[in-house]
């Protein structure tokens, strides 16, 4: 497939162009509301799970056997490097990795990038982690659900994660709510 010469600019990477979502006036400000409730309920989900851990009581059957597992250092290392990606994801310029507005230094382009796809790659990490976590730790060993829990709210907070960080980007890339285009 390929494009029409009017439509075709040499300095794109992907045929199909950043998406261009309208939710009116304030979408801007929606976007990013949206984005930070994800990163809470992501937070929230996790540290439920740690606490609830934390304070696990004995099976009622038995009480002199302690809780089967906890939540350990382990099971945060996948939410960390779900959070070190959304913060790289989200310093990024965005007109910097399209290369427009006169920053058509390709090194620049390049870099900027680069440092995208680590993002990206630290919180895809982070998730493929979390599942990893969630099936050696929690499913292989038949642990009750009260236990599994631990393992879901991990893979949750990551997709959450993940998910803030997608719309953080969109919202951010979009037009601002004052921007005004003028011409003559």
């Amino acid at each position: 497939m390929s494009l029409p010469r009017h439509n075709y600019d040499p300095r794109r990477v992907c045929i199909n162009p950043f998406p261009n979502i309208s939710l009116g006036k304030h979408r801007r400000t929606v976007g990013i509301y949206l984005a930070g409730g994800l990163f809470a309920l992501a937070n929230w989900t996790f540290l439920d799970a740690a606490i609830l851990s934390a304070h696990a009581h004995p099976p009622f059957d038995d009480p002199q056997l302690p809780p089967p597992v906890h939540v350990t250092f382990v099971d945060w290392i996948p939410g960390i490097c779900s959070l070190l990606g959304m913060i790289i994801v989200n310093l990024i310029d965005k007109d910097r990795v399209r290369g427009e507005d006169g920053m058509g230094d390709a090194a620049a382009v390049w870099r900027a990038r680069l440092v995208l796809f680590i993002g990206f790659a630290l919180m895809a990490g982070g998730l493929a982690g979390s599942v990893t976590v969630l099936i050696l730790k929690y499913i292989i060993h038949h642990y009750q659900e009260q236990y599994t829990y631990y393992g879901y709210a991990n893979v949750s907070q990551n997709v959450a994660l993940m998910l803030s960080a997608i719309v953080l980007w969109i919202s951010q890339s979009s037009g601002g709510e004052y921007e005004y285009s003028l011409s003559i």
